[in-house]
Protein backbone atom coordinates (compact mmCIF):
# COMPACT_ATOMS: atom_id res chain seq x y z
CA UNK A 1 0.00 0.00 0.00
CA UNK A 2 1.29 3.78 -0.99
CA UNK A 3 2.09 5.42 2.12
CA UNK A 4 -0.29 8.72 1.53
CA UNK A 5 0.06 12.03 3.30
CA UNK A 6 -0.15 15.64 3.07
CA UNK A 7 1.12 19.00 3.32
CA UNK A 8 0.18 20.40 7.31
CA UNK A 9 0.79 23.51 8.75
CA UNK A 10 3.71 24.05 11.10
CA UNK A 11 1.91 26.83 12.78
CA UNK A 12 2.51 26.88 16.69
CA UNK A 13 4.96 24.19 16.72
CA UNK A 14 6.41 21.66 14.07
CA UNK A 15 5.18 18.95 16.12
CA UNK A 16 1.47 20.19 15.18
CA UNK A 17 1.88 19.19 11.32
CA UNK A 18 2.18 15.65 12.57
CA UNK A 19 -1.18 15.43 14.91
CA UNK A 20 -2.83 17.46 12.01
CA UNK A 21 -2.04 14.25 9.59
CA UNK A 22 -2.64 11.96 11.57
CA UNK A 23 -5.99 13.32 13.04
CA UNK A 24 -6.69 13.37 9.31
CA UNK A 25 -5.82 9.70 8.99
CA UNK A 26 -2.82 9.97 6.76
CA UNK A 27 0.55 7.53 6.76
CA UNK A 28 2.84 10.54 6.26
CA UNK A 29 3.16 13.87 6.59
CA UNK A 30 5.40 17.27 4.50
CA UNK A 31 5.92 20.56 6.18
CA UNK A 32 8.70 23.50 6.22
CA UNK A 33 10.76 23.44 9.23
CA UNK A 34 10.58 27.20 9.19
CA UNK A 35 8.35 29.83 7.94
CA UNK A 36 8.41 29.57 3.50
CA UNK A 37 8.63 33.01 2.63
CA UNK A 38 11.76 33.88 5.09
CA UNK A 39 15.66 33.92 5.17
CA UNK A 40 16.13 33.51 8.75
CA UNK A 41 14.54 31.58 10.66
CA UNK A 42 14.89 30.11 14.71
CA UNK A 43 16.99 27.54 15.26
CA UNK A 44 15.21 24.17 16.14
CA UNK A 45 16.58 23.71 19.51
CA UNK A 46 16.08 20.09 22.08
CA UNK A 47 12.55 20.84 22.90
CA UNK A 48 11.25 21.03 19.19
CA UNK A 49 13.32 18.40 18.93
CA UNK A 50 11.70 16.17 21.17
CA UNK A 51 8.26 17.44 21.00
CA UNK A 52 8.65 16.33 17.25
CA UNK A 53 9.99 13.04 17.66
CA UNK A 54 6.88 12.23 20.59
CA UNK A 55 4.62 13.46 17.88
CA UNK A 56 5.78 10.72 15.55
CA UNK A 57 6.02 7.77 18.14
CA UNK A 58 2.89 8.62 19.47
CA UNK A 59 0.80 9.37 15.97
CA UNK A 60 2.76 6.59 14.40
CA UNK A 61 3.32 8.78 10.90
CA UNK A 62 6.21 7.84 8.71
CA UNK A 63 8.31 9.11 6.51
CA UNK A 64 8.24 13.00 7.21
CA UNK A 65 9.13 15.34 4.10
CA UNK A 66 10.78 18.53 4.66
CA UNK A 67 9.80 20.87 1.93
CA UNK A 68 12.47 23.75 1.71
CA UNK A 69 11.59 27.97 1.56
CA UNK A 70 10.27 28.94 -2.00
CA UNK A 71 12.95 32.27 -1.31
CA UNK A 72 15.94 29.32 -2.30
CA UNK A 73 16.96 29.58 -5.70
CA UNK A 74 20.54 27.78 -6.57
CA UNK A 75 20.20 28.41 -10.14
CA UNK A 76 20.38 31.93 -9.87
CA UNK A 77 23.11 34.39 -11.34
CA UNK A 78 22.95 36.96 -9.43
CA UNK A 79 25.99 36.39 -6.66
CA UNK A 80 24.00 38.33 -3.64
CA UNK A 81 20.97 35.63 -3.99
CA UNK A 82 22.78 32.73 -4.74
CA UNK A 83 25.08 32.97 -1.77
CA UNK A 84 22.38 33.42 0.23
CA UNK A 85 20.54 30.38 -1.33
CA UNK A 86 23.46 28.11 -0.52
CA UNK A 87 23.17 29.28 3.13
CA UNK A 88 19.97 28.56 3.24
CA UNK A 89 19.53 25.15 1.98
CA UNK A 90 22.68 24.39 3.32
CA UNK A 91 20.62 25.11 6.66
CA UNK A 92 17.79 23.10 5.46
CA UNK A 93 19.17 20.17 5.18
CA UNK A 94 20.97 20.27 8.98
CA UNK A 95 17.72 20.88 10.37
CA UNK A 96 16.21 17.80 8.72
CA UNK A 97 19.12 15.92 10.43
CA UNK A 98 18.38 16.90 13.58
CA UNK A 99 14.48 16.47 13.49
CA UNK A 100 15.86 12.95 12.15
CA UNK A 101 14.12 13.62 8.46
CA UNK A 102 15.63 11.69 6.14
CA UNK A 103 15.09 13.74 2.82
CA UNK A 104 13.93 17.37 1.73
CA UNK A 105 12.59 18.32 -1.40
CA UNK A 106 13.02 21.41 -3.51
CA UNK A 107 12.73 22.93 -6.37
CA UNK A 108 15.79 23.08 -8.39
CA UNK A 109 15.83 26.82 -9.57
CA UNK A 110 15.37 29.61 -12.19
CA UNK A 111 18.07 31.08 -14.67
CA UNK A 112 16.34 34.22 -14.89
CA UNK A 113 18.31 36.23 -17.15
CA UNK A 114 21.13 33.74 -17.75
CA UNK A 115 21.04 30.21 -19.43
CA UNK A 116 19.46 26.89 -19.06
CA UNK A 117 23.18 25.20 -19.14
CA UNK A 118 24.42 27.72 -16.73
CA UNK A 119 21.64 27.13 -14.67
CA UNK A 120 21.68 23.71 -14.62
CA UNK A 121 25.58 23.78 -13.89
CA UNK A 122 25.52 26.60 -10.74
CA UNK A 123 22.84 24.08 -9.39
CA UNK A 124 25.16 20.65 -9.70
CA UNK A 125 28.27 22.95 -8.12
CA UNK A 126 25.43 24.62 -5.03
CA UNK A 127 24.52 20.60 -4.18
CA UNK A 128 28.20 19.53 -4.56
CA UNK A 129 29.38 22.49 -2.31
CA UNK A 130 26.75 21.98 0.37
CA UNK A 131 26.48 18.06 0.75
CA UNK A 132 30.00 18.03 0.96
CA UNK A 133 29.46 20.72 3.89
CA UNK A 134 26.41 18.68 5.03
CA UNK A 135 28.01 15.17 6.07
CA UNK A 136 25.52 14.32 7.86
CA UNK A 137 22.39 11.66 6.71
CA UNK A 138 20.08 13.76 4.96
CA UNK A 139 19.09 13.97 0.96
CA UNK A 140 17.93 15.94 -1.40
CA UNK A 141 14.96 15.08 -3.59
CA UNK A 142 14.69 17.02 -6.79
CA UNK A 143 10.81 17.98 -7.60
CA UNK A 144 9.72 17.88 -11.54
CA UNK A 145 8.41 21.51 -12.15
CA UNK A 146 6.28 22.62 -14.38
CA UNK A 147 8.33 24.97 -16.28
CA UNK A 148 7.14 28.20 -15.64
CA UNK A 149 9.22 30.93 -17.05
CA UNK A 150 12.87 29.94 -16.46
CA UNK A 151 12.11 27.22 -14.08
CA UNK A 152 14.14 24.34 -14.37
CA UNK A 153 13.28 20.64 -13.50
CA UNK A 154 10.47 20.28 -15.85
CA UNK A 155 12.33 18.05 -18.64
CA UNK A 156 13.39 14.94 -16.81
CA UNK A 157 16.86 15.48 -18.98
CA UNK A 158 17.41 18.83 -16.42
CA UNK A 159 17.01 16.31 -13.53
CA UNK A 160 19.72 13.17 -15.07
CA UNK A 161 22.06 16.35 -15.46
CA UNK A 162 21.91 17.35 -11.94
CA UNK A 163 22.59 13.91 -10.96
CA UNK A 164 25.48 12.96 -13.28
CA UNK A 165 27.38 16.20 -12.35
CA UNK A 166 26.81 14.64 -8.61
CA UNK A 167 29.82 13.91 -6.30
CA UNK A 168 27.29 11.87 -4.08
CA UNK A 169 24.53 11.07 -6.37
CA UNK A 170 23.66 8.40 -3.90
CA UNK A 171 22.42 11.68 -2.04
CA UNK A 172 20.15 12.86 -5.27
CA UNK A 173 16.91 11.92 -6.06
CA UNK A 174 13.40 12.68 -7.40
CA UNK A 175 10.49 13.87 -6.34
CA UNK A 176 7.73 13.30 -9.04
CA UNK A 177 4.66 15.97 -9.22
CA UNK A 178 1.96 14.73 -10.80
CA UNK A 179 0.32 18.50 -11.55
CA UNK A 180 3.69 19.96 -12.73
CA UNK A 181 4.69 16.74 -14.77
CA UNK A 182 1.50 17.32 -16.53
CA UNK A 183 2.14 20.55 -17.16
CA UNK A 184 5.66 20.32 -18.32
CA UNK A 185 3.87 18.11 -21.27
CA UNK A 186 4.31 14.28 -19.51
CA UNK A 187 1.10 12.83 -20.35
CA UNK A 188 0.25 9.89 -17.80
CA UNK A 189 -3.75 9.62 -18.78
CA UNK A 190 -3.86 6.64 -20.25
CA UNK A 191 -2.69 2.93 -20.00
CA UNK A 192 -0.65 3.70 -23.05
CA UNK A 193 0.81 7.21 -22.17
CA UNK A 194 1.59 6.11 -17.92
CA UNK A 195 3.55 3.40 -19.41
CA UNK A 196 5.22 5.89 -21.98
CA UNK A 197 5.83 8.56 -19.38
CA UNK A 198 7.80 6.48 -16.84
CA UNK A 199 9.43 4.27 -19.28
CA UNK A 200 11.06 7.80 -20.25
CA UNK A 201 11.69 8.35 -16.32
CA UNK A 202 13.46 5.14 -16.36
CA UNK A 203 15.55 5.70 -19.69
CA UNK A 204 16.83 9.25 -18.36
CA UNK A 205 16.56 9.43 -14.76
CA UNK A 206 15.95 5.61 -13.66
CA UNK A 207 13.07 4.51 -11.44
CA UNK A 208 15.18 3.64 -8.84
CA UNK A 209 15.77 7.25 -8.00
CA UNK A 210 12.10 7.96 -7.83
CA UNK A 211 11.44 8.18 -3.87
CA UNK A 212 8.44 9.97 -3.71
CA UNK A 213 5.06 11.68 -5.42
CA UNK A 214 3.28 14.96 -4.89
CA UNK A 215 -0.35 13.73 -5.87
CA UNK A 216 -1.93 16.93 -7.24
CA UNK A 217 -4.46 17.32 -10.26
CA UNK A 218 -3.98 20.26 -12.39
CA UNK A 219 -6.31 23.38 -13.10
CA UNK A 220 -4.66 23.49 -16.37
CA UNK A 221 -3.99 21.95 -19.51
CA UNK A 222 -1.35 19.62 -20.55
CA UNK A 223 1.72 21.51 -21.52
CA UNK A 224 0.92 24.56 -20.23
CA UNK A 225 3.99 25.18 -18.01
CA UNK A 226 1.51 27.31 -15.34
CA UNK A 227 2.10 25.26 -11.96
CA UNK A 228 -1.85 25.67 -10.44
CA UNK A 229 -3.04 22.46 -8.17
CA UNK A 230 -6.54 21.22 -8.56
CA UNK A 231 -8.76 18.60 -5.68
CA UNK A 232 -8.11 15.21 -7.21
CA UNK A 233 -10.24 14.20 -10.06
CA UNK A 234 -11.44 18.39 -10.22
CA UNK A 235 -9.14 18.61 -12.98
CA UNK A 236 -7.82 18.27 -16.14
CA UNK A 237 -5.68 14.99 -15.29
CA UNK A 238 -8.87 13.55 -13.85
CA UNK A 239 -9.12 10.16 -11.57
CA UNK A 240 -7.95 7.41 -13.72
CA UNK A 241 -4.39 8.76 -14.06
CA UNK A 242 -3.71 8.32 -9.87
CA UNK A 243 -4.94 5.08 -10.29
CA UNK A 244 -2.50 4.12 -12.28
CA UNK A 245 0.10 5.37 -9.72
CA UNK A 246 -1.28 4.51 -6.66
CA UNK A 247 -1.70 0.67 -8.13
CA UNK A 248 1.57 0.60 -9.46
CA UNK A 249 3.85 -2.25 -7.89
CA UNK A 250 6.91 -0.64 -8.71
CA UNK A 251 5.38 2.32 -6.25
CA UNK A 252 3.76 0.54 -3.51
CA UNK A 253 6.78 1.52 -0.55
CA UNK A 254 6.92 5.24 -1.87
CA UNK A 255 5.07 8.19 0.35
CA UNK A 256 2.71 10.39 -1.95
CA UNK A 257 1.84 13.92 -0.56
CA UNK A 258 -0.88 15.57 -1.45
CA UNK A 259 -0.34 19.49 -2.17
CA UNK A 260 -4.08 19.71 -2.89
CA UNK A 261 -5.72 23.31 -2.06
CA UNK A 262 -6.73 23.70 1.49
CA UNK A 263 -9.65 24.93 3.43
CA UNK A 264 -13.35 22.92 3.73
CA UNK A 265 -16.61 21.65 1.80
CA UNK A 266 -19.74 19.80 1.74
CA UNK A 267 -18.55 16.37 1.26
CA UNK A 268 -21.20 13.21 1.68
CA UNK A 269 -23.57 15.38 3.61
CA UNK A 270 -21.51 17.01 5.96
CA UNK A 271 -18.68 19.75 6.29
CA UNK A 272 -15.49 17.77 6.05
CA UNK A 273 -11.71 19.37 5.33
CA UNK A 274 -10.59 18.97 1.83
CA UNK A 275 -7.32 17.23 2.89
CA UNK A 276 -9.97 14.43 3.69
CA UNK A 277 -11.74 14.36 0.72
CA UNK A 278 -9.01 13.92 -1.45
CA UNK A 279 -7.29 11.17 1.03
CA UNK A 280 -10.94 9.32 0.35
CA UNK A 281 -10.43 9.66 -3.53
CA UNK A 282 -6.96 8.47 -3.75
CA UNK A 283 -7.89 5.43 -0.87
CA UNK A 284 -10.98 4.84 -3.45
CA UNK A 285 -8.83 4.31 -6.30
CA UNK A 286 -6.40 1.73 -4.34
CA UNK A 287 -6.52 -2.09 -5.90
CA UNK A 288 -9.16 -0.32 -8.61
CA UNK A 289 -8.43 -2.78 -11.56
CA UNK A 290 -8.01 -1.32 -15.23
Amino acid sequence: MPKLGSHQSISGGLENAVYAAAKLGFDTVQLFSKNSNQWKAKAIDDKAVEQFQKAIETTGIVTPLIHDSYLINLASPKSELFEKSLNAFSDELKRAAKLNVDWVVMHPGSYTEDTENNGLSRIAKALNDILADVTLPVGVLLETTAGQGTNLGWKFEHLAEIIAKSSCPERLAVCFDTCHAFAAGYDFRSEKTYDETFTKFDDIIGLEKLRAFHLNDSVKDLGCRVDRHAHIGWGKIGQEAFSYILNDPRFYELPMYLETPKGETNHNGKLQDWDSVNLQVLQSLINKTH
